[in-house]
């Protein structure tokens, strides 16, 4: 415990020393030696990153102080101190955040005493008003870099407007540290050195040109000297040269254009071993700075190697997939074709009575004296009455006495027995064929389930088969375009997914995942509206990962009203409303045949086969069709009338299936336009051929669904569609519900079956 605190202790004095430094380097930092704006803006952007208050109190205090030792300047340090700690304080125990635009208003009223001693000492109100301002503005530009830094750490690219600000700190220090020279030891040198090095290393070189150049400026702008830019900018270009290296190779460098600048142009006032020291420290610094350290900080100033190779990989594990699943697709599609071939052929009905015969004369005729008689005197007409009889059972079900003809009767002992086996051996056929019908429908129920999985990979092979184009540009714009908006984003990823959409992921904090402004701002970057489709955690703690794409030219509302039959329990209407992959809406009424609960698990059956089988993304006829052949299969005689509108949102192009449906009605302001059908119910016959009807819709039209409760309710097609067109409702529910109640007037209020009303207004996204 003891080593503990020593070392919590030593912590703070490190910090302690550290701030007092920095506050030294600021107060000294000035624009030509006339404005020092940067302590107190420091001062209070590091109380906004959650710096500890009491390090930083003193620190900035005893720096002050040892930069200008007045009663004066010790009054108005203060008076900054006590403007920032009092309210800082006070909203600490009201348990209340600060705002940044309260930090700068405190952090403007700080300075008051200073104002005050300058106007008193004869300095310009103007400059002593512009020394604040540019003040404020440090304090709001180093708020964003430390927000980056200790907000989201070294794991993610600086932005452009951080990345300003972190120069904007590195000519602050530049224009102290130039001021700051013991024995002709220059930290100046020592600070852009190092800079330089790290930079020339870990990020581009532009971005280390550029603080080469800062640098020189930093100093320039407080001593009016621009002696410093030169060499700066020669050591950027060795650093870089010599980057790929061994980094002692950058460090000679750098060396050597110093050694040529003093020496050989005299560039320097005066040089020797303690002019060079600084690079020599600098040097020193960056080679026992561990590999791990400045791969880490790298990190946020170029992502773009490691963002490339990322991108190559994820094209790369595209291509191999698309493999795959072009082979898994073959697998499916040869599966089919195996199960069709299994199919068994029923025999034709000739040659099931040719066996039947056979049979029965086996059977009956074996052991009867009169065989030889009859089988070869009244050869033909024996085999023509057997035929008949087979006929007659396979069409009545049964045969009697009646049916078998007098001429042998008369003659023939067996004719109860022929009857008797005529009778079984057909019903045992009957059901043998219907067994055999069975097993051949399970075989295409399954073959086309085989089918179906086979087109379904095919077309994820085929979504997968290009490469991803990866927009790095708008990334970094959306990174900058939140960050203004004050949302933290570690990360975003822009591509194309097809011609028609892009696509952008988003990784940002938990509390910024529901701002509305996220769309517009990523739709401003993107020249297009984006819409938010996905959300979820992120492996990163305390982040939501937020997946926009280009927002579909419309969109969809829908209303619903429902009425269940009198005296009945339930209701045998079921409907669906989902949004499926690629813009796509499914809306759709399924009415189970009758009411009560019977009819009710039948349509609550079909419309939840039909809404898996299109999310999994089936085609329209294999849907169908397998949906038809299970109700087929079952026991009992179960149908369902079925009524389903696919609506593209990209085009406005919807698809119309119905079976059995009354008719649909699309509302527009030119009128109403009907849609039927003539097709059987689902689950009637084994095979059907679903017919789809597709139509274009535009912007504010009404699609109307019913049931045959609703349609039912009015003596024609024709007053129905009059009713819909005299409705002057804008509101998909308020439509719904007054179609409800027009159809249940018709019937005095009474429901004589189950009504349901389903309304969908298209609209302008």
């Amino acid at each position: 415990m003891k080593k503990i605190n020593i070392n919590y202790t030593l912590n703070l004095l490190i910090k302690f020393v550290l701030y007092v430094f920095l506050f030294y380097v600021l107060f000294n930092a000035n624009i030509n030696m006339v404005l020092s704006p940067f302590a107190f803006g420091m001062l209070f952007a590091l109380t906004w990153a959650n710096q500890k208050v009491y390090l930083l109190a003193p620190a900035n205090l005893i720096a002050g102080l040892l930069e200008t030792f007045s009663l004066e300047n010790a009054i108005s340090l203060l008076c900054t101190l006590f403007v920032l700690i009092v309210p800082y304080f006070i909203h600490i125990l009201c348990k209340k955040n600060m705002k940044k635009w309260e930090f700068g208003v405190f952090a403007v009223l700080s300075q008051t005493a200073q104002v005050v001693f300058e106007i008193l000492s004869g300095f310009s109100p103007i400059l002593s008003v512009v020394n604040i301002v540019l003040g404020t503005l440090f304090m709001y530009s180093s708020i964003v870099i430390f927000e980056a830094l200790i907000i989201r750490g070294f794991s993610n690219k600086l932005t452009s407007l951080e990345l300003v600000s972190l120069f904007t700190i590195v000519l602050s220090l530049s224009a102290g540290l130039v001021n700051i020279n013991i024995y002709d030891f220059s930290f100046l040198k020592l600070f852009v050195s190092f800079l330089v090095l790290v930079f020339a290393y870990c990020s581009t070189p532009i971005l280390t040109l550029l603080v080469a150049i800062i640098g020189g400026l930093g100093a320039l702008l407080s001593t009016n000297n621009p002696m410093f830019v030169t060499p700066f900018v020669l050591w950027a270009l060795l650093a870089l040269i010599f980057k790929n290296h061994h980094k002692i190779f950058s460090i000679v460098g750098v060396l050597c254009v110093e050694i040529l600048a003093g020496f050989y142009f005299n560039l320097y006032s005066s040089f020797g071993i303690i002019e060079i020291l600084p690079l020599i420290l600098s040097s020193l610094i960056f080679l026992i700075i561990p590999k791990k350290v400045l791969n880490e900080v790298a990190v946020i100033f170029n992502l773009s190697k490691d963002r490339l190779a990322m991108k190559n990989v994820v094209n790369r594990n595209r291509e191999l997939l698309h493999k795959r699943l072009g082979n898994l697709a073959e697998v499916f599609n040869e599966m089919n074709i195996i199960y069709r071939n299994m199919l068994k052929k029923n025999m034709s009905k000739e040659e099931v009575a040719k066996i039947l015969n056979e049979e029965i004369c086996d059977k009956i005729c074996s052991y009867c004296p009169e065989r030889n008689h009859c089988h070869r005197t009244f050869a033909e007409d024996t085999k023509k009455v057997f035929d008949e009889l087979i006929n007659v059972a396979f069409e009545r079900g049964k045969v009697t006495l009646l049916d078998i003809p007098s001429y042998l009767t008369s003659r023939c002992k067996q004719t109860s027995a022929i009857l008797g086996s005529v009778n079984a051996l057909t019903s045992q056929y009957k059901k043998y064929l219907t067994m055999m019908s069975d097993v051949d429908t399970s075989k295409i129920l399954i073959a086309d389930q085989l089918l179906g999985i086979s087109k379904v990979i095919g077309s994820l092979s085929k979504e997968v088969e290009s490469n991803i184009s990866f927009d790095t540009v708008r990334e970094s714009k959306i990174l900058d375009e939140l960050t203004y908006h004050n949302i933290v984003c570690i990360d975003a990823v822009v591509y194309e997914k097809d011609i028609h959409t892009e696509i952008a992921s988003l990784v940002v904090r938990n509390e910024d995942s529901a701002r509305l402004r996220i769309e517009d701002c990523v739709g401003k970057v993107c020249g297009q509206k984006m819409a938010l489709f996905e959300s979820f955690p992120s492996t990163r703690p305390n982040y939501t990962v937020l997946n926009l794409r280009t927002a579909p030219r419309f969109d969809c509302i829908f209303g619903i009203a429902q009425k269940t039959k009198e005296n009945s329990k339930v209701s045998g209407d079921t409907y669906s409303l989902i949004r499926l992959d690629g813009d796509r809406i499914l809306f759709a009424i399924s009415d189970g045949m009758g009411s009560g609960e019977k009819a009710e698990n039948v349509s609550e059956l079909s419309i939840s086969l039909i809404e898996n089988f299109y999310k999994a993304g089936f085609d329209n006829d294999i849907i169908l069709s397998t949906v038809n052949k299970l109700l087929n299969l079952h026991k009992e005689d179960i149908f369902s009338a079925l009524d389903i509108g696919v609506v593209d949102l990209r085009n406005g192009i919807v698809d119309f299936i119905k079976m059995a449906s009354p008719v649909t009605h699309i509302l527009n302001e030119d009128g109403v336009k009907v849609i039927n059908s003539s097709s059987l119910p689902m689950g009637i016959v084994s095979d059907i051929s679903p017919i789809v009807k597709k139509e274009v819709i535009n912007a504010n039209d009404y699609i109307i669904m019913i049931s045959d409760g609703i349609s039912d309710s009015f003596e024609s097609d024709e007053e129905l569609k009059n009713e819909i067109k005299a409705l002057k409702i804008k509101n998909p529910q308020e439509l719904a519900d007054a179609l409800l109640n027009r159809a249940l007037s018709k019937n005095n209020g009474y429901a004589v079956d189950d009504l349901t009303v389903l309304v969908i207004k298209v609209f302008e996204s």
